[in-house]
Parts: structure tokens; C-alpha cells; sequence
């Protein structure tokens, strides 16, 4: 049995070494159910999870870190920077999250390996456990109680040291640790740029985020289904992901601007050719995009969302792949193409909808077609007619 002193000591060892791994900041949580699981509780009730029915179905497994490590006593959590000072390309844009083709679960466990080694050296009967968001971890609230930073406006947990372009991670243990002060006060402050900027207004007050119009839902989680019509216009160049809210936040002023090699920003993935996307076979988007999380929304979901960020970009010089895009085996591809022609609005294009309409065997898709040429040119397409 450690004293306090050896067990404050030690801990400040294992904080040492994850800094030393590249982390921008690591602190200590006590394991308890967290006061952010009663308004995930809330949030769900709500509706705001959207077709994230996964998040209902693991809703209990949330409540305590025991769910994943029976005996858990402490969380070590890590916040790993991936901002750097890459400018934002002019065309279509993606997360900065996945600029680069590593997967940032990998890496956090990997640098998180050497901290549960450490563990099990000085207590062996120790048990350790690494996770990342894809557990069922209310991780930023674990960052807050870790002192880390605090939970903004628009969700994110914000380090007055760094800001918010961070992953995080979290070793827990059986072992008791020294815990850190966490983070009880909130420096947003009167600020709501983050609510204000968003261009879909998915923030219905702040610190609720409603993901069935949050465009990182829409055009990442949502991959079997249209986008709302509503909300195709607010995606703007968005093909993957969204960081406006981030982008506006004046505590991003501080965000460090180089991040650990593996995140290291890929030209295809700055800024991605939605023409290109268009033409491109299944075949050519595996080899492409299969080893970067570009490739989440699938074939099919990447190609719809470029067909609407064409639409959004107004490119005339796009219309032949639209066009093409109209016979797609894929009904999500053609309604989004049918969309984007009716934005370019030429007598081509919108000719082009008219004959697809034709020939269109999906019901939703010919009613979404048939939404879209009505809205701008006033014709009615009636197949019984």
C-alpha cells in the first residue's frame, strides 16, 4: 500500500510520461458516474442522437468507467493535438481531424501503452485499460473532471492553454492515483460566435447539440439516407465533417499549430476534387480514400455530399458530371445530383432532371427530384400525366 505522498508522486511520474509522448496535456479523474450522464439521458429523451441508435443502446454502459474495467478507480485522460497551420483549400472542405490517413485511435493507444507499462511495473497486480471515443466513455466529461478544460458552448471540452483541436484518450486503472482539481468554471463567458456561425443552427441553446442538423452528423453518420432538403444549402463546401464552430472560437487563438507526424495533412484529403469524386469507381475510392476516415461514409455517401457541395459551389463546369451522376445505381447520388443541377439552373441541367424524372424507379427519389426542379423553374412533373 502506497502512501499519499508516494501515490502523489507516482502520479506525477505517469503524467510526466505521458507528456513526454506527445500529448499537450494529461490529467487524473477519480472513476464515478459523471454529472454529464444525466444529460446524456436528457439529450436522448429528446431525440437529439438522431439515427446514432447506438448511443441509446450503450447509454448504460455509460454510466461508469466499470463498464469497461470492473475495479476502475482512476482515469488518466490525454488531450493529442492535431491542429497545425495548413490553410483551408477553397474548394470542397473536410474536418481537419482527417487531413491525415493515421488513425488517431491507433496512435492515442499506442502513446498511451507505454503510461499502462509504467502502471503494471510499479503495481503489478494492477489492472490498466486503454480507450478512446469509440468507447462508451463520456470522455470529455472525464477531461473536465481531469482538470484538462471545460465544457463550451458548442460542446466541446476548451483548454484555455490550447483550445479545442484535440483528441482525447483515457488509461483507466484499478489503482488509486492522485487526482487533479478539475475544471469547474466556464470561460465562454457572454460569447456565442459558435452558435451564431453555425450555418444549419444545430445548437438548439447552448451546450445541446442537435446532431440530426450538425453537418459532421449529416455528412459522416448519416449514410443511408438523403439530406434533409432544408439543410443542403447550410452544408456549403462541406464534404466531411465540419469545424466552424471551432473555427470561430477565440480560444483557438492559443491552439498549438504542429501536431505529432502522424497527423500529417494529405493533399486528397485537404481539399478533395468533387468532380473527381464523381467520376471515380468504387474500385478507385478504396484505393484512394480506404485507409483515411474519409471513407466512413462510404461510396456512396461521399459522392452524394460532393454532388451537393457542387450545387452549393454553383459550378457550371461541374454539370456534365452531375448529369452523369443521374443514372448512379446509387438513389442517394442521383436525388443529390438531380438537387445540384436544379442550383446550377442552366436549361441543360434542368432538362436533364426533367428526362431522369422520366425513368426514376425510387418513390423518395422522384419526389425529391420532382421537389427540386419545381422550386426553381415552377414545372411540374406529373407521372401519371
Amino acid at each position: 500500500m502506497k502512501t499519499g505522498k508516494e501515490i502523489a508522486t507516482f502520479s506525477e511520474d505517469l503524467k510526466a510520461l505521458a507528456l513526454a509522448q506527445g500529448f499537450s496535456a494529461v490529467g487524473i479523474a477519480p472513476a464515478v458516474t459523471p454529472t454529464g450522464y444525466h444529460r446524456l439521458l436528457e439529450w436522448l429523451q429528446q431525440g437529439y442522437h438522431a439515427e446514432m441508435h447506438w448511443m441509446e443502446q450503450r447509454k448504460e454502459a455509460r454510466r461508469h468507467p466499470e463498464s469497461m474495467l470492473p475495479g476502475t478507480c482512476s482515469l488518466l485522460v490525454v488531450a493529442l493535438n492535431y491542429h497545425e497551420g495548413t490553410p483551408q483549400g477553397e474548394g470542397a472542405r473536410v474536418s481537419r481531424y482527417a487531413w491525415g490517413t493515421a488513425d488517431y485511435h491507433d496512435i492515442v493507444k499506442a502513446r498511451l501503452k507505454p503510461v499502462a507499462e509504467l502502471i503494471r511495473r510499479q503495481i503489478p497486480a494492477a489492472k490498466t485499460r486503454i480507450v478512446t471515443d469509440s468507447a462508451p466513455l463520456l470522455e470529455r466529461d472525464f477531461g473536465r473532471m481531469a482538470g484538462i478544460g471545460w465544457s463550451g458552448k458548442n460542446t466541446m471540452l476548451i483548454s484555455r492553454s490550447i483550445g479545442s483541436w484535440f483528441f482525447l484518450g483515457a488509461l483507466l486503472t484499478d489503482a488509486e492515483l492522485h487526482y487533479d482539481a478539475e475544471e469547474d468554471s466556464q470561460y465562454c463567458g457572454s460569447c456565442t460566435r459558435c452558435l451564431e456561425a453555425c450555418p444549419t443552427q444545430a445548437f438548439p441553446e447552448p451546450g445541446v447539440l442537435d446532431s440530426a442538423r450538425c453537418i459532421s452528423y449529416l455528412t459522416i453518420e448519416l449514410r443511408k439516407q438523403p439530406i434533409p432538403r432544408d439543410l443542403r444549402e447550410g452544408l456549403g463546401r462541406w464534404i466531411f465533417g465540419c469545424d466552424i464552430c471551432q473555427d470561430v472560437c477565440p480560444w483557438n487563438r492559443f491552439a498549438p499549430s504542429v501536431t505529432v507526424p502522424e497527423f500529417g495533412p494529405q493533399d486528397r484529403l485537404i481539399s478533395p476534387d468533387c468532380r473527381a469524386l464523381l467520376r471515380m469507381s468504387a474500385d478507385e475510392f478504396v484505393q484512394t480514400f480506404g485507409d483515411t476516415p474519409m471513407s466512413r461514409p462510404g461510396y456512396a455517401g461521399i459522392r452524394r455530399n460532393a454532388a451537393i457541395v457542387l450545387g452549393n459551389l454553383r459550378d457550371s463546369d461541374a454539370e456534365p458530371e452531375l448529369v452523369m451522376a443521374l443514372a448512379d445505381e446509387s438513389a442517394l447520388v442521383r436525388g443529390a445530383a438531380a438537387w445540384a443541377l436544379c442550383q446550377l439552373a442552366s436549361p441543360g441541367a434542368l432538362d436533364s432532371v426533367w428526362c431522369q424524372l422520366q425513368k426514376e424507379t425510387d418513390i423518395a427519389t422522384l419526389e425529391d427530384m420532382r421537389a427540386s426542379l419545381f422550386k426553381v423553374s415552377g414545372r411540374v412533373f406529373d407521372p401519371d400525366g
